[in-house]
């Protein structure tokens, strides 16, 4: 997502509003058709019972059913308006909002992407059930009542206090549900993201004998959550019987007043039975607002999520792809204060690293080490200073063209739903040679010739299950794909064995001989004395800086703990 998030609101907005328009304009005329039948009643009534004519009911049919054909074709085409806007929808806000869901979880936000797929379903979904059609059909409510009132005032009468009756009852209906609605989605909403955290855990769940109490804690919150839905529901449900019921009496004082006026000689019977069937269609809508306002609740609270999401939860990034780098890396007076924060986590950090170069981060826990690989290839951006790849910001670089020259290796891998060679390919379509390449780079070509599918071996987070050595190799080869010109490594050794460490430093040198430039974080000697450059970290800030021989200089006992000083001369002895 880019800063034109707002535009594409504006022109969604306006896509959906001339897809609203027309069924908009279709609904005239169907509302007009639907007058055929008790016209058609009234006159069978009036005119063929008296005068006994075939000829006049035979031509009054033909009118009918032919205007009942052109209401049936008419309607059909205002369906097919309300599918293509719902598919507006869609196509409009599916990405953009993925991606602010992730943008807005890596802010550390409370949305995450699963919630923002069913609210955008529940609304696509929304707009092609009959609750969305109440609107339109309420504009034209007029021309019920305006025929009414012609057939005769008291028929008008009644229906007007009929309406008010029927809108008090959607006003209460809205008083009465919403809050608790709303209270019982988002109590329903946590309920998954919980379980669904919980079942990502289940070897430590099994192990460990967590399922009972995590089940009781489950059923619990399901329980309040089912609670609340099922009082909401039975509101909803009893208020829109209650406005049934009232609609059905009304109708019966309509034709009650008719027949009435029938006796007085004041109307005919026709327009009594007329009427009868045109206050029930002009009381419909208003039914049908009563009955499907939890449908509106719940797709106004979808509505509302996705449009803050799309509003909050995006960056202002460029929107124009940069060419290749060479691969010259500058942190300047890099400074960041996570959200959540009040306090700094890196402090005026600065450094340079020119192409082909390999640099090693070193330091304690908490010195800052993972928040500043995030900041390097842009997850999030610097509180204050920049960090630039051949002097472009690497957070304002645009994400496709960025990533095609970045490689990274998060402290904690994880591997998407798909095929080991997908996953090497970061989902996209590639050519099988630069998979393998890849993949021989990481040095795990022949491992992967060994699992049940080769290449095609569908992983994931509940697929075939690799051990953790297996999954950060595969995340290495990853992050090699695409022959990057920067490659961050946070801690990429951590699930190694001796073999997988080995191909690593191969990989690392063979990058370095393509002029691929190199930021490893690591804690273990071997990894550290492959770096040309070291930076060593304490408590956010940069305590030393230089050519890894310089900084072996600098670095005296009690300068940094001492396990990191024996870390740093060890790897430098090898």
């Amino acid at each position: 997502m880019s800063s034109v998030d707002r535009p594409l609101l504006t022109q969604a907005y306006r896509k959906i509003g001339r897809g609203l328009l027309l069924a908009g304009v279709l609904s005239l005329f169907v509302n007009v058709l639907m007058l055929v039948v008790p016209l058609f009643t009234m006159q069978v009534y009036d005119r063929v019972m008296s005068s006994r004519s075939l000829e006049t009911l035979t031509m009054l049919a033909i009118i009918a059913v032919g205007a009942l054909a052109l209401y049936g074709a008419l309607d059909f085409i205002r369906a097919r308006a309300f599918l293509v806007t719902s598919a507006v929808v869609a196509h409009r806000f599916n990405v953009p909002a993925l991606e602010a869901a992730i943008v807005d979880a890596l802010a550390g936000g409370s949305r995450n992407a699963a919630q923002t797929m069913r609210d955008l379903n529940d609304l696509r979904g929304f707009m092609t059930s009959s609750a969305v059609t109440a609107p339109l059909e309420l504009a034209w409510a007029p021309i019920f009542l305006g025929i009414l009132f012609l057939l005769h005032p008291v028929y008008g009468v009644l229906a007007i206090g009929a309406a008010f009756l029927l809108t008090v009852m959607g006003v209460l209906t809205d008083a009465l549900t919403r809050r608790p609605m709303a209270q019982a989605n988002e109590a329903s909403a946590r309920v998954f993201t919980d379980i669904a955290g919980a079942v990502r855990h289940a070897e430590a769940i099994e192990a460990m004998g967590m399922l009972p109490a995590l089940a009781r804690r489950w059923q619990a919150a399901q329980s309040g959550s089912a609670g609340m839905i099922d009082r909401g529901a039975t509101l909803s449900r009893g208020l829109a019987a209650a406005s049934r019921s009232l609609r059905l009496m009304l109708q019966i004082g309509v034709i009650a007043a008719g027949a009435t006026l029938v006796i007085d000689n004041l109307v005919t019977p026709g327009s009594m039975m007329a009427a009868g069937l045109i206050t029930g269609r002009l009381l419909h809508p208003f039914e049908q607002l009563v009955d499907g306002w939890r449908q509106w609740i719940k797709a106004l609270e979808a509505h509302r999520r996705i449009r803050d999401l799309l509003n909050n939860g995006t960056t202002a990034r460029s929107t124009m792809p940069l060419p290749q780098p060479q691969g010259t890396l500058t942190v300047d007076r890099v400074s960041h204060v996570p959200n959540g924060l009040n306090r700094p986590v890196l402090r005026n950090v600065s450094f340079a690293v020119e192409a082909g170069e390999v640099l090693g981060i070193i330091g304690p826990s908490g010195a800052g080490k993972s928040t500043l690989a995030r900041l390097l290839v842009g997850i999030w951006q610097p509180t204050a200073g920049g960090i630039y790849l051949d002097g472009s910001s690497t957070y304002l670089w645009e994400r496709e063209s960025f990533g095609k020259y970045v490689g990274y290796v998060p402290q904690s891998v994880a591997l998407l739903d798909g095929t080991i060679g997908e996953n090497i390919a970061r989902m996209g379509n590639a050519d099988p040679a630069e998979i393998v390449r890849a993949a021989r780079l990481a040095g795990i070509h022949e491992m992967i010739g060994r699992l049940p599918f080769g290449y095609d071996t569908v992983v994931g987070e509940s697929a075939f299950s690799l051990s953790g050595g297996q999954r950060q190799r595969i995340a290495l080869a990853r992050a090699l794909f695409g022959r990057p010109r920067l490659l961050v490594l946070d801690e990429p050794n951590s699930n190694l064995d001796h073999e997988g460490e080995q191909a690593l430093l191969a990989a690392v040198a063979k990058l370095r001989t393509e002029g691929t430039t190199v930021v490893m974080i690591a804690h273990r000697p071997s990894i550290v004395s492959v770096a040309d450059k070291l930076v060593v970290m304490k408590e956010g800030a940069v305590e030393h800086f230089g050519a890894r021989s310089d900084v072996l200089k600098l670095v005296q006992p009690g300068a940094v703990p001492a396990g990191v000083t024996r870390l740093v001369r060890a790897g430098e002895q090898r």
